[in-house]
């Protein structure tokens, strides 16, 4: 083998592996799009009425602003959308019945 024929073949090689690499390249493209779109549907869109009373529990994100107003103080701030979860003034809690299960032994 001479090395102009070992040159070309290096050359060919090197080409395969790009194609090769545009080709995973492509696939975790399609991929990812697939997976973005099957979480999307699954997520759940909140939707908050003015007036309506929420929960805020603590995250540093700021992804969806929201503003709100504390009727403590009356004091309005921005924060995430995806923090504030819908306050149920008209909750009531449930009495659950207490049962002690037996040791399968002692039967």
């Amino acid at each position: 083998m001479d090395i102009s024929q070992a040159g070309s073949q290096r050359k060919l090689q090197l080409q395969e592996l790009e194609e090769i690499r545009l080709e995973a390249y492509e696939n975790s493209r399609i991929y990812k799009a697939k997976t973005k779109v099957a979480h999307d549907k699954l997520i759940m869109r909140k939707e908050f009425q003015v007036g309506q009373k929420v929960l805020l529990y603590n995250s540093r994100l700021k992804l969806m602003p929201v503003e709100i107003k504390d009727e403590s103080n009356a004091k309005q701030f921005t924060v995430n959308g995806h923090r504030l979860k819908p306050f149920h003034e008209d909750f009531q809690e449930h009495i659950m019945e207490e049962l002690h299960l037996l040791n399968a032994t002692s039967i």
